[in-house]
């Protein structure tokens, strides 16, 4: 046995993937019932969050228990496999020794896909106060605070204090932004004032801030477009060309003058990758905290260290930046890694990776998204549809797509939002992010 981790002695080739995102449960899944190797799969949490869907945790719309799948029942599927809950502390590439917080353990081939985490771009004060939504318990901490500053203001005489309370500051217009700004703004109009039947939600601002000058950057500018005309119909005020430099006490400074006071505020204005202790040198490209990658995945100056997903920063002639730090890089990479770790067993050529771009899509909220395939655009419905169907079928397990989609069409039929629950009251600490 390894140490405290307590993993049988092998003749088979050790494979240790470190991460249970996208990229790690792709991988597992090509290896798991293979029987080339054996497969160690570590995280810091015993379960895989869908994290497209987080938003509708933090607006009340799912339980997390919809968007997270207990990473056990991957690789129980396979005689060779094993999961370990652990914090991974370094790695000893010298001596191919992972070293964790319950031990360590020796590989032969390394698999990182660490994901990433949220950047607050070295701006301390934004870091130690704002709301932030890359993991489940970020998001039922952002949803405790919301609910709690509702009931706060319901019972509030004072009318600026009121203001204060119910108004909802959100940073970064990209997806996770223009969804949770969306899910807020449905809240406000079908769903609160049912609740709160003594309080007036006119008084309710969801703020949009964005740095660029239109939202969702990435995408088509039609659908940046749409989804600017879908917010404002709901009610959301978007600033473009705005930087948030400040927030402390409750008020939102800017580089534009602009200054809010808001009780919730959320940052989702970008991410960075997440390294690992004693992977560095020329490897790590600083800037992003990615590890540059070639066309098969291996980091800089190894043969048998691997990254994949947000955590790698794979150049092609199109992604000169790097591939997208979404989804389908992720899972893409590792079920073509799964296939080239087993061909370089059988001392096979490895084949390069092609990402096949599937497109992009965020919604907006009832019967209102924006979808980008290839040249193709929708907005609407039809959008709205195709970004339901798509997140269902990327789901992992069979019970969580029935929940969710049990929730959604209640949702639909009741313009209601089930889990408006306060399990574990908010509790305002320095947060970090769940890699």
């Amino acid at each position: 046995m390894d140490k405290t981790l307590n993993i049988p002695k092998t003749k088979k080739p050790r494979v240790i993937i470190i991460g249970g995102g996208f990229g790690g449960v792709s991988i597992a899944k090509e290896l798991v019932t293979r029987k080339d190797f054996q497969i160690v799969l570590i995280d810091r949490q015993n379960y895989h969050t869908f994290q497209p869907l987080l938003y509708q945790v933090s607006t009340s719309s799912l339980e997390p228990e919809s968007i997270a799948y207990p990473l056990r029942k991957i690789v129980k599927r396979g005689k060779n496999t094993f999961f370990r809950m652990a914090e991974v502390l370094e790695v000893d590439t010298s001596k191919q020794e992972i070293k964790t917080n319950i031990g360590s353990i020796n590989y032969d081939y390394l698999v990182i896909a660490t994901g990433a985490r949220t950047n607050f771009f070295g701006n301390k004060a934004i870091e130690q106060n704002a709301m932030r939504m890359k993991s489940v318990p970020q998001a039922l901490k952002l949803r405790s605070l919301m609910l709690e500053n509702l009931e706060q203001a319901v019972i509030t005489p004072n009318l600026e204090v009121r203001k204060e309370l119910l108004n909802f500051v959100i940073v970064g217009g990209g997806p996770t932004g223009v969804e949770l700004a969306g899910g807020i703004a449905e809240l406000r109009e079908n769903v609160l004032p049912k609740d709160y039947p003594d309080m007036d939600f006119s008084e309710m601002e969801i703020h949009l801030i964005e740095g660029a000058d239109r939202i969702l950057p990435p995408m088509s500018a039609e659908a940046s477009k749409n989804a600017k005309k879908f917010l404002e119909k709901l009610g959301v005020k978007i600033h473009f060309n705005t930087i948030v430099t400040n927030y402390e006490n409750h008020i939102v400074s800017t580089n534009t003058n602009l200054e809010l006071k808001a009780a919730t505020f959320v940052w989702s204005a970008g991410v960075t990758g997440a390294p690992i202790n004693g992977i560095g040198g020329n490897a790590l490209i600083e800037k992003a905290n990615r590890y540059k990658v070639n066309e098969f995945n291996q980091v800089l100056g190894f043969e048998n260290v691997f990254a994949i997903g947000d955590i790698a920063l794979m150049q092609t002639e199109k992604y000169e930046r790097g591939l997208p730090m979404v989804a389908q890089p992720a899972i893409q990479q590792g079920s073509h890694l799964g296939k080239n770790l087993r061909a370089l067993h059988n001392k096979k050529s490895l084949k390069a990776f092609k990402y096949f771009d599937k497109g992009s899509m965020a919604t907006i909220g009832r019967n209102k998204a924006v979808v980008d395939l290839g040249k193709l655009r929708f907005g609407g419905f039809f959008a709205w549809f195709i970004w339901m169907f798509i997140h269902l079928v990327f789901l992992v397990g069979f019970r969580n797509k029935v929940v969710t989609l049990f929730n959604w069409v209640y949702n639909y039929i009741n313009f209601d939002k089930a889990s408006r629950l306060i399990i574990t009251p908010f509790k305002a600490k320095e947060d970090t992010d769940v890699v």
